[in-house]
């Protein structure tokens, strides 16, 4: 099976929404994807498999900083990289216009996405209390420092 990632479109709403109430206990709405893909600062993805989306991820990239919003793999395609894919896409995507971080919340129960995130080479820096309100569960704060990956790659390509 191949996979590939393009940028999200509207028209990929109605199928990501079907990810989505499958994986979150309080899921984003149309509107709510809508909304972002109107918002200058966000940045959506989506991976397919054999043209049908099986995941996608997002983030806001401001100046000097990016924020992961949201990452979803379809539950009958989990455990194959893709959501690594997803990540890997977002951080390269970021590190190129030139963020020196990366910072995101996941909820500590999430181990397969803690670890995921761990692999990437994401630090917890930081604890959230209550910060998912349908769960009251807490999210860890965690940071990926991009900017040292830009001068070490520069340095190698100038060798």
């Amino acid at each position: 099976m191949e996979f590939t990632v393009r940028a999200m479109e509207r028209g990929d709403i109605p199928r990501i929404l079907m990810i989505e109430n499958c994986s979150f206990p309080s899921p984003w709405t149309y509107q709510a994807f809508s909304s972002e893909l109107k918002n200058k600062f966000a940045v959506y993805f989506v991976v397919l498999a054999d043209n049908e989306i099986v995941g996608y991820a997002g983030m806001w990239l401001c100046p000097g900083e990016a924020h992961v919003t949201t990452v979803a793999v379809h539950p009958e395609f989990r455990g194959r990289g893709l959501g690594k894919l997803l990540m890997k896409t977002l951080i390269e995507y970021s590190r190129v216009r030139g963020a020196a971080t990366m910072v995101l919340e996941v909820r500590p129960s999430n181990v397969a996405a803690l670890n995921l995130y761990k692999s990437l080479g994401f630090r917890q820096i930081g604890w959230r209390k209550n910060y998912y309100i349908e769960t009251r569960e807490d999210a860890l704060v965690m940071l990926r420092n991009l900017q040292q990956e830009t001068f070490l790659k520069q340095r190698n390509e100038k060798r």
